[in-house]
């Protein structure tokens, strides 16, 4: 997916080349626009992936068979992306995948920033920052967002 920013007639022209290698391309304002949208993009990844964590580590913890689990609750409203591409890497304690932990440190620090001269408050986002900066600790600043769960296993004693 690529968000871009500009003049319509520069989308344009670039377009037919992104759509090459894009399943989704889309003007979504002036400069700076595209900007915007991954920011929203990485806000919800990680506030999606903390909760998919949470809701791993209650079914692991409360003795469910959590892929089970996950096979019946992505039919229905909990389903998301990170739920059917990395609820069962997550499980099998599987991190040397996708996009880092040290990336989307950079990604939400610059969300924070920008929420900070919105004057908004992004409390969700700036707790998984925190918590990211947790795994960084870990020793896990490549390992896959995703890796928001060995923190909680981590943290309630769980190997």
């Amino acid at each position: 997916t690529v968000m871009c920013g500009g003049d319509l007639s520069h989308f344009e022209t670039v377009a037919p080349v992104i759509d090459t290698f894009a399943k989704s391309c889309q003007l979504l304002g002036p400069v700076g626009s595209g900007q915007l949208t991954k920011m929203v993009n990485q806000i919800c990844i990680a506030g999606l992936l903390q909760g998919l964590s949470e809701g791993l580590h209650f079914a692991v913890t409360a003795g469910l068979n959590a892929k089970q689990v996950v096979e019946v609750i992505s039919k229905g409203a909990a389903q998301s992306w990170q739920m059917e591409n990395r609820s069962e890497t997550m499980l099998d304690d599987e991190f040397d995948h996708g996009f880092a932990v040290e990336w989307m440190r950079k990604d939400l620090g610059i969300c924070l920033s920008q929420a900070e001269e919105f004057g908004l408050n992004l409390p969700v986002t700036r707790t998984v920052d925190e918590y990211y900066g947790e795994v960084e600790k870990m020793g896990g600043s490549r390992w896959d967002t995703s890796s928001l769960y060995v923190r909680l296993k981590k943290k309630s004693g769980i190997p």
